[in-house]
C-alpha cells in the first residue's frame, strides 16, 4: 500500500496565535459547562472553533454567517481533526500509550489555536463588512445555528445548545475586528 503525502499548507506570514478570540476560547473552556457542551456537540459533528467564533462575534454584536475560509475548513479536516482522530485512537486504559496521548492532547491544543489564529486573521481581514450592531443575547441562538454542521437542532443535542447559548452570550467584551 503506497501513501501519498499531503502538501503542506500554506499559513499567513502574520498570524497572531495569541489574539482575542484565542483569549475568549480559552476564559469559556475554564467554564466546566461550557467544555462538556461542546464536547457533547464535537462529538455529533460540531466544530469548537466554529462554537467559539459563533459565542465570540456574539460578544460583539456581530452575525456569524457560518461561511469559513477555505484554509480554516482544509487545516480544520487535514491537521486538528487528524490529531484528534490519532489521540482518540490511543486506548486510555494502556499504561504504555499515556505518553503518546498526551503529546497528542498538547499537538491537539496547539492545532487548535492556530485554527482559531486562521479564523481571527479571517476576521481581521473582513472588518471593513462589519454588520448591524446587536445585543450579544439576541444574536448568539443565530450564531450557534449558523455554526451547526447542519440545518436545524435535533433534540438530542437542544439542552447542550441551550446551556451554550447561555454561557457564551453571558461575557460581553468590546473591541477588536468584527466580521458579518
Amino acid at each position: 500500500m503506497t501513501v501519498q503525502q499531503a502538501e503542506p499548507l500554506e499559513l499567513p506570514e502574520h498570524m497572531e496565535p495569541d489574539n482575542p478570540l484565542w483569549r475568549y476560547a480559552l476564559a469559556q473552556w475554564q467554564d466546566p459547562q461550557v467544555a462538556e457542551a461542546c464536547l457533547e456537540l464535537q462529538s455529533e459533528g460540531w466544530s469548537v472553533s466554529r462554537i467559539l467564533c459563533a459565542g465570540w462575534l456574539a460578544t460583539q454584536g456581530q452575525s456569524f454567517s457560518g461561511v469559513e475560509d477555505a484554509k480554516v475548513t482544509e487545516w480544520r479536516s487535514r491537521v486538528t481533526g487528524c490529531l484528534r482522530s490519532a489521540r482518540k485512537s490511543v486506548p486510555r486504559a494502556n499504561d504504555h500509550g499515556v505518553e503518546l496521548r498526551d503529546t497528542l492532547a498538547k499537538a491537539e491544543l496547539l492545532a487548535e489555536q492556530l485554527e482559531l489564529a486562521l479564523i481571527w486573521q479571517t476576521l481581521k481581514e473582513s472588518e471593513a463588512e462589519r454588520g448591524n450592531m446587536q445585543k450579544s443575547g439576541t444574536i448568539i441562538e443565530q450564531n450557534l445555528v449558523a455554526a451547526a454542521p447542519t440545518h436545524g437542532i435535533p433534540e438530542g443535542i437542544k439542552p447542550h445548545f441551550e446551556l451554550l447559548a447561555s454561557r457564551l452570550a453571558g461575557q460581553t467584551t468590546r473591541g477588536g475586528p468584527s466580521c458579518s
